[in-house]
C-alpha cells in the first residue's frame, strides 16, 4: 500500500508543500469526483508534509442484511469475493425485494461487524454460479469499475456445451443487442454492441464438451448468445436452444477472477469451486 490506513481515514506522504489532487493521484489514483466530495465534506486534512483522507467511512448497508450460509473465496480489509449459489440473484430488481446476494453479504458484514455499503463489480446471470466481486468502500469501488471498463479484471468461466466446437479452441467476435421479439433475451445483432468471448475445451464428452472461457466484454447474456450462435448452446439453457436435461438450469460457472488489488496493489487470482450440481453433470457425462 502507498499509504497508511487509520481507521477511516488512510495517511499519505506528499513530496512537497502543496496538496493538490495531482499530487495525491500520483501517490493514490483517488478519483477527482472522490477528491472533489472529500473536499466539500471536510474529508481531507493536513498534517505538514502528511496528508489524511477520510476514504474508509463506516456507512450503513443499502439493503436489508439477511443471514445466508456465504462461501467467502477472499476478504480483506477493502474486498470481498463470495461464491454466489445457482438460483440467487445479485441484486434486488425492486424495492423491497429479498433473497439476493446483496441481502446475504449485507448479513454477513452485520454477523462480522462490519460497517461496509455493498458494492458489486460485476454481475452474475440469476442461474450462473460462481464468484462475485464487492468493494467495501467508494475508493476501491470506484478504482474497480475503472478497471473493468479498461479489460483489468479477468473474468475465467466454466461452462458445458452441447457437441464439441470446432475448432476446440477460439474467439467469437460478434455484437449483441436486444432480441425485439422475447423481452429476456439477446440475440447477435450488426446494431449490437461489440463482444468478444474467447473459448477452449478442456474435456470432451460423447456429445458435450467442458469450456474454459474468457470474456473481454461484459453484455447481458454474453457466453449464452456467443455459444448458441456457434451452434454449441449450453446444456440446460432453454432461453437459447440448449439440450435439457437433469440439469436444471444453464451449465454455466464464474470460476476465476484475475486482477490487480486497488488498494495494496497485490496481484490476486480468486477461484470459485464447482458448485454440487456441476461436479455431478461432469461425473454423469464421464459415465
Amino acid at each position: 500500500m502507498t499509504g497508511r490506513r487509520k481507521g477511516e481515514w488512510i495517511e499519505l506522504t506528499l513530496p512537497g508543500d502543496t496538496c493538490t489532487w495531482e499530487e495525491v493521484h500520483a501517490i493514490l489514483p483517488v478519483p477527482l469526483k472522490l477528491w472533489r466530495r472529500l473536499e466539500r465534506e471536510d474529508g481531507i486534512r493536513r498534517q505538514g508534509k502528511k496528508v489524511l483522507l477520510k476514504v474508509f467511512p463506516d456507512e450503513p448497508s443499502s439493503v436489508p442484511g439477511e443471514w445466508t450460509d456465504l462461501q467467502v473465496l477472499f476478504e480483506d480489509d477493502y474486498l470481498l469475493v463470495v461464491n454466489k449459489p445457482a438460483g440467487m440473484a445479485v441484486h434486488p430488481s425492486e424495492p423491497g425485494q429479498g433473497g439476493t446476494l446483496a441481502n446475504a453479504v449485507a448479513g454477513y458484514y452485520e454477523s462480522t461487524g462490519q460497517s461496509c455499503g455493498v458494492r458489486h463489480i460485476h454481475r452474475l446471470d440469476q442461474d450462473t454460479s460462481g464468484a462475485v466481486l464487492y468493494a467495501k468502500y467508494e475508493l476501491p469501488h470506484l478504482l474497480l469499475d475503472e478497471a473493468m471498463r479498461e479489460k483489468g479484471i479477468g473474468r475465467i468461466y466454466a461452462a458445458v456445451c452441447g457437441g464439441r466446437p470446432v475448432p476446440p479452441a477460439g474467439t467469437v467476435s460478434a455484437p449483441i443487442g436486444k432480441d425485439r421479439h422475447h423481452r429476456a433475451r439477446r440475440r447477435v445483432s450488426p446494431g449490437g454492441d461489440a463482444a468478444v468471448t474467447h473459448y477452449r475445451t478442456v474435456e470432451s464428452f460423447r456429445d458435450a464438451a467442458l469450456l474454459e472461457l474468457r470474456l473481454e466484454t461484459g453484455r447481458t447474456h454474453q457466453i449464452r448468445v456467443h455459444m448458441s450462435h456457434i451452434g454449441h448452446p449450453l446444456l440446460g439453457d432453454s432461453l437459447y436452444g440448449g439440450r435439457m436435461s437433469a440439469f436444471g438450469r444453464q451449465a454455466l460457472h464464474g470460476a476465476r477472477l484475475v486482477l490487480r488489488h486497488p488498494v495494496t496493489g497485490e496481484n490476486l487470482a480468486v477461484d470459485a469451486p464447482y458448485p454440487e450440481d456441476f461436479r455431478k453433470l461432469l461425473a454423469d457425462l464421464n459415465v
